[in-house]
């Protein structure tokens, strides 16, 4: 095998299902189907994996364009360990349930913590920072 640098050694991964983490949470698995100097990816037959707990529901996304930019974590699919996993999967609508109550549940969490932050005379300033990441 030898060794090519930045996204050339991609070209290895051409046709193999890839597993990709983006920067806003999603994971996507897919075919990679072509690549480009800004490591941009195009991804077929995808779908949106979502997890919540120990279950995960697979969302259907065809044909997925991704900016390079947006790439937190690239890796191959191991097709025996994937069979094997000891995840449940759900329907898509049952897992879109779970992952709004698991947000809500989040959500609700994160006031009870500015509230107490606020009794304490301590500014949270996390929401200006947060808007501004994005």
């Amino acid at each position: 095998m030898n060794y090519l640098p930045g996204t050339a050694s991609l070209i290895e991964e051409i046709d193999k299902k890839l597993l990709v983490v983006l920067r806003d949470g999603r994971t996507l698995i897919g075919y990679l189907r072509s690549i480009d100097q800004f490591a941009n990816l195009v991804l077929h037959q995808t779908i949106e994996r979502i997890h919540v707990g120990k279950k995960y529901g697979d969302m259907p996304r065809g044909i997925f364009i991704i900016r390079g930019e947006n790439v937190v974590l690239l890796g191959e699919i191991d097709m025996e360990k994937e069979e094997n996993t000891t995840l449940t999967q759900v329907s898509i609508d049952e897992i879109l349930e779970l992952q709004q109550e698991e947000q809500l549940a989040q959500q609700q969490k994160e006031e009870v913590r500015k509230k107490a932050m606020k009794e304490r005379g301590l500014a949270s300033h996390a929401d200006a920072i947060h808007d501004d990441f994005f």
